[in-house]
């Protein structure tokens, strides 16, 4: 069963689509304002695939 919902955009803070796929154990949150895709197991919290342009290794990292 594949369910969707609106949620904020963790990149932009608009509306995004996060579509969860039961038989898969998938999330897909993807965002058509900035670009922003994470795909990640439903079961272990793991990313498949992820995808945030704007954010990189540098600006996550905290000082």
């Amino acid at each position: 069963m594949k369910i969707a919902r609106t949620v904020r955009c963790p990149n932009c803070g608009s509306h995004a689509e996060r579509y969860s796929c039961s038989a898969s154990h998938v999330l897909r949150t993807s965002c058509s304002n900035c670009d922003y895709l994470m795909v990640q197991c439903s079961r272990t919290g793991k990313v498949i695939e992820a995808y945030a342009p704007g954010l990189t290794k540098q600006s996550t990292v905290s000082r």
